[in-house]
């Protein structure tokens, strides 16, 4: 059996990108968002595509939690994961015996890119309380801490890091993971149409910049709780 390498963040953050570089592999499979559907269905919470979302997806999280803790048998498994998919509610026992790495981004610049896309985001959407629960849980499951990195960093070494990635996940690292034809796949999300516009149009990871615009006082104070707890990551991370 494969091993599998869950890739734990908030929206925003690289995390699309991330999975591009994995899928171009020619032994990696994907999965998009698995928890997704279960969310909306047991917050009912509404996003973009939020009926489409729950009709096309499995939404009995134990079933979705089952596969992802089950290897495949001819492929690397990389799993693309929102924090705040994972509802306190539900078991964490599946995280045992999996890879863990927790993408970071400067919660100014999530909050920025993602209120365009959904106004008035709170700090639960944006996934960073979730992000250190989760954290500490897969650190008390493995006796150490589990891989961090910061997408600001990530995009200055992206070979780097990549190659960290891989050898941490036990699969040599393939330059073909470096860059990617634009468009779309089959393993995205249907919610796609509404988030990955900038991502279809990539063939690769662009240098960092960093992102312009003023938040709006609303967001003020959401930055500065999730600043809090983005700090508290920032200092385990990669370097």
């Amino acid at each position: 059996m494969k091993s599998i390498l869950a890739m734990w963040s908030g929206p925003r953050n690289l995390s699309t990108a991330m999975m591009r570089a994995w899928e171009n592999r020619s032994d990696t499979q994907v999965w998009d968002e698995p928890l997704y559907g279960a969310y909306l269905r047991q917050t009912g919470i509404q996003h973009p595509m939020g009926e489409a979302i729950i009709a096309q997806n499995e939404s009995d999280p134990a079933i979705v939690m089952q596969q992802c803790a089950t290897p495949n048998a001819d492929s690397f498994s990389y799993q693309k994961h929102m924090t705040h998919h994972v509802l306190p509610d539900y078991s964490l026992d599946w995280l045992a015996g999996i890879h863990h790495c927790f993408l970071l981004r400067d919660p100014r610049e999530v909050l920025l890119s993602y209120a365009q896309k959904r106004e008035q985001p709170t700090l639960d959407d944006i996934g960073l309380p979730q992000q250190l629960r989760l954290f500490r849980e897969v650190t008390d499951q493995l006796g150490h801490m589990p891989m961090v990195i910061d997408a600001k960093d990530f995009l200055r070494k992206p070979k780097r890091y990549l190659e960290v990635l891989c050898e941490y996940s036990g699969i040599p690292f393939s330059s073909a993971m470096l860059s990617w034809p634009a468009g779309r796949r089959e393993s995205d999300g249907v919610w796609a149409e509404h988030w990955y516009d900038s991502v279809w149009k990539s063939t690769g990871f662009g240098a960092w910049k960093a992102r312009e615009g003023e938040l709006d006082h609303k967001l003020l104070d959401i930055y500065r709780e999730g600043d809090e707890i983005y700090q508290e990551l920032y200092q385990y991370r990669l370097v």
